[in-house]
């Protein structure tokens, strides 16, 4: 990225964080920016002013915004702020993102946007703004006091700008947590000056200083540049015990006492607003005061506290703010609360927040338009400022059951928006309430839903279906099925035991008596994978002809076809529900489904499309802050890379995700390490080590186990138990097995339990049995078709049966070459070449060419979308998009779309074969 032009001089001390940003704002630079972080007044803001001056004189387009204390509950507040000078732009954007940005923004009515899907919007307006000529530098200050909901966009914008002409420079005071430190921006940490750059600055700010004073400053300021500023402007030098920023807001508190009093009122007004506003200051200061107050800020100006410009009051620095605001009397600032509350007319949330910063003790009145504007907040997406809203409106309740409800509301959303700490609190502010059994169970409940349930006591889960019947008995039974589908997540990642499968199951027989309800069906998957097998089986064929578009139901679906063994149809479920989340930006609930399909798709062998699916499971999973999706997206990766033959890259990531899955308790992730771990073993001829890790997963003493998936690895164990000589262990196995199928036509379980007949089969019956299995349908699971090719080949050459044994095995190498299982692959040439038949060496394909990012472009541009709509679909801009296309080209030797298409085609029609 070239952005040209120079970069300024003439800051005390700071050479080195000055070369770090022009070499940010005046070179090339694949970073996304920086992010700078000190103690208030250690010289951020001055280091921002020279990369801003430094970037108009080269051309770009500098976009800023500031946070402001008294706006951190107004969402979207700062990327109003931000996005306003390029506001023109905003009706050429694709549908939904235009609609959820005008939503965000306030500018229309509509549903509740995603923050992804609004960050996505702000991407790619600002892309459409970077043009060559002119690339953008976005500068967000004191990202610390911005409202949350703008502080997730600039973090999602942050880390997809590497390959745009967009960089993000962003300030944050020390010690202070936010979104943005894990958004991909270098840090730049300032620290204070050294001693002799501080006597310099000091000497040349004040030259007249008397030594001892000088002394005494140079102490206290410990080498802040804004204290060598200020503290000599005070009589005396502020108490040494206070912390730096104290001592500061008592230096300029000093400098407003000797103010007239109109000019004390206007700035506080100002300090306290939530707008930087001249005309709001001066109006609600004549309210105060009772006088004209049109001149009330020129002493403040010429002062040096402030600065008016275009309307607006600006503060020398945020530190003058707060301090104004803390050195007033509490009367004084209920009454610039109240005086801007009744300026504020036509700003309802506003006007609800001085109303209720000015009140004492309770008021119901505050507290229900505080409600109000929590739900306005919710359905322009801003979850944080819903909660603050709620929780403000539950303290100034005049009864206790309305305090309970808001807190709890609060708490839910909380939950939603996945601030733990926020939830935590909030649900044990109700619990110190007298609450109806339902409250306190549902407050009891809530903080489970962060992660299912997986760190929970496990003994608790069958208090979910009591709760889930006592929530219907109220008449809610929506949020009853809500919470019952919670108890069955929880039977995925943890194992309850029988018992509470058996209660649970009860419950969802009451609460949902349809049996082609999905909820019925998804729940019964979960709870009773193959004694509900069956019933689960024909509501999900009959569902996946029905059309069903709602892409929760999808969802739930895809995530009960994987518990039955239906890996096909889970594949297809997951792969229908993603559209509709990535349509409505829910980058929340996106990794699941992708994770549920890239699962499917691997154990059917279907590679090409797993790869890009699972990375981008485990990129979102990360994102969004979900340990559990994120371990089961990587064990997913380390399973791909086993069955390709990359088995440091498979030890690596299962390694990886056993520590994700050990530290959650989560059971699907350790049995996908453990499956992973046996396939390595299993090719490179480690047959006791493979036996030996396939078994865990069958062993309920073992955090491995899972109830479910035990059940679909018998093909790779007994494989491992043939070769390890273990087979009447694994008869043993199969004796347990069998009688599940009896009651689950399970394609998985039957397809395992067919193969491994067929390998522990005597020599007599082998032949029949592979037979069978090869008649039978394996229409979606190519994988399973060349494993029993190989099988059938191999058993083929030891019966001296050499020639018949060619077709089998030749079948299973083109099969396995195509799927790009390597592994495999190279076993079947081993066979053919002790069968006495060459093999050709398998060509490198884009499977292997391409990382999985590439891939997932590749694939969307082979089927004909647009840079465009590739961008809308992976929370790109088109110009990202773009940058990869012209890296994928030379990578797979073609020079068009057309010619991409050709090639993926030609791979695909290789792996149906």
């Amino acid at each position: 990225m070239a952005f040209g032009g120079t970069f300024g001089r003439g800051l005390f001390g700071r050479d080195a964080e000055v070369k770090a940003l022009a070499e940010l704002v005046d070179g090339p630079s694949d970073r996304a920016g920086v992010l700078i972080t000190g103690e208030p007044g250690v010289g951020k803001s001055a280091l921002v002013a020279q990369a801003v001056g430094a970037a108009s004189v080269a051309g770009l387009r500098v976009l800023t915004v500031t946070g402001v204390e008294a706006e951190q509950n107004f969402p979207y507040a700062g990327l109003h702020q931000l996005l306003y000078p390029v506001r023109s732009g905003v009706d050429a954007l694709p549908g939904p993102q235009r609609d959820a940005l005008k939503v965000a923004l306030g500018q229309a009515d509509g549903e509740q946007p995603g923050v992804y899907l609004v960050g996505l919007a702000a991407l790619t307006l600002l892309a459409d703004h970077a043009v060559d000529e002119r690339p953008v530098l976005v500068v967000a200050e004191d990202v610390h006091w911005l409202d949350r909901a703008s502080v997730d966009v600039l973090a999602f914008v942050a880390r997809r700008v590497e390959a745009e002409p967009v960089v993000v420079i962003a300030t944050l005071r020390a010690r202070e947590r936010s979104p943005i430190q894990g958004a991909g921006l270098s840090t730049l940490d300032v620290g204070g000056l050294p001693d002799d750059v501080a006597a310099q600055l000091l000497d040349a700010a004040e030259p007249c200083l008397t030594p001892a004073v000088r002394a005494r400053v140079l102490k206290y300021a410990a080498g802040n540049p804004l204290a060598l500023e200020e503290l000599p402007s005070s009589v005396d030098v502020p108490d040494p015990l206070l912390p730096l920023s104290e001592r500061l807001e008592h230096a300029f508190s000093a400098r407003v006492d000797g103010l007239p009093v109109a000019t004390r009122t206007a700035l506080l007004v100002a300090a306290l607003n939530q707008s930087d506003s001249v005309a709001e200051a001066l109006a609600a200061t004549r309210l105060i005061a009772g006088v004209r107050a049109e001149d009330a800020l020129h002493p403040a100006v010429d002062a040096g506290l402030i600065e008016i410009a275009s309307g607006a009051v600006v503060f020398r620095h945020p530190l003058m703010r707060s301090a104004v605001a803390a050195a007033a009397e509490p009367t004084d600032r209920r009454r610039a609360h109240l005086a801007l509350a009744e300026i504020l007319t036509g700003q309802p949330d506003r006007r609800a927040w001085n109303q209720a910063s000015a009140v004492v003790g309770i008021d119901e009145t505050v507290s229900e338009q505080l409600d109000q504007a929590a739900e306005r907040a919710r359905r322009r997406g801003g979850v944080v400022a819903a909660i603050a809203a709620l929780g403000q409106a539950a303290r100034l309740s005049e009864r206790q059951d309305r305090r309970a409800t808001r807190l709890i509301r609060a708490a839910e959303l909380a939950v939603e928006a996945g601030r733990r700490d926020l939830a935590e609190r909030l649900v044990h502010e109700a619990q110190a309430l007298d609450l109806t059994p339902r409250q306190r169970a549902t407050a009891a409940w809530l903080l489970s839903g962060f992660d299912d349930g997986v760190r929970e006591d496990v003994t608790r889960v069958p208090e979910l279906g009591d709760l889930a019947e006592s929530v219907a008995a109220d008449g809610h039974a929506d949020a009853a099925v809500r919470i019952l589908w919670g108890a069955a997540m929880r039977c995925f990642w943890v194992e309850p035991g029988p018992a509470a499968r058996r209660a649970l199951l009860t419950v969802a027989d009451r609460l949902l008596p349809a049996e082609d309800d999905p909820r019925k069906v998804a729940v019964a998957a979960y709870l009773a994978p193959f004694e509900r097998g069956t019933v689960v089986l024909d509501g999900l064929r009959k569902l996946a002809g029905s059309g069903e578009s709602d892409p929760e139901v999808n969802r739930y679906l895809g995530s009960a076809a994987l518990q039955v063994g239906a890996f096909d149809l889970a594949a297809r479920f997951s792969a229908a529900a993603v559209p509709g989340f990535r349509a409505q930006g829910r980058l929340g609930v996106l990794p699941r489904a992708l994770a549920v399909q890239a699962w499917s798709r691997t154990r059917c062998g279907d590679l090409v499309t797993a790869v890009p699916v699972a990375a981008e499971a485990a990129q979102l999973a990360k994102e969004t802050g979900q340990p559990f999706m994120y371990g089961l997206a990587k064990a997913v990766q380390a399973e791909i890379a086993a069955l390709r033959g990359d088995h440091d890259q498979a030890k690596d990531l299962a390694d990886e995700a056993e520590r994700v899955g050990l530290a959650a308790g989560a059971r699907p992730v350790l049995a996908t390490v453990q499956l992973t771990r046996g396939i390595a073993a299993l090719s490179e001829g480690r047959f006791d080590d493979a036996y030996a890790d396939l078994s865990r997963i069958l062993d309920p003493a073992d955090p491995a186990y899972q109830l479910a998936l035990r059940a679909y690895c018998l093909a790779e164990l007994t494989e491992a138990a043939v070769r390890a000589g273990r087979t009447d262990d694994m008869r043993g196995v199969l004796r347990e097995m069998e009688p599940l199928a009896v009651v689950t036509p399970s394609p998985a379980l039957r397809i395992g339990l067919r193969y491994a007949r067929a390998l522990l089969a005597s020599s007599d019956d082998a032949e029949e049995l592979f037979t069978q299995a090869l008649r039978a349908d394996l229409v979606g699971w190519p994988a399973e078709r060349g494993r029993v090719h190989l099988a059938f080949g191999e058993w083929l050459r030891r019966q001296r049966r050499v020639a018949e044994s060619r077709t089998h095995l030749r079948t299973a190498r083109e099969t396995f070459d195509a799927l790009g299982m390597t592994a495999w692959g190279e076993r079947a040439r081993n066979e053919l070449r002790s069968a006495g038949e060459s093999s050709p060496n398998r060509d490198p394909d884009a499977h292997d060419k391409l990382t999985p990012h590439e891939l997932n472009i590749a694939q969307l541009a082979a089927e004909g979308l647009t840079n465009r709509e590739i961008g809308q679909r992976l929370y790109l801009s088109h110009r990202t998009v773009g940058t990869h296309l012209h890296r994928i080209f030379p990578k797979l030797g073609v020079s068009s779309r057309a010619d991409l298409a050709r090639t993926l085609r030609a791979h695909g029609d290789e792996s149906a074969r």
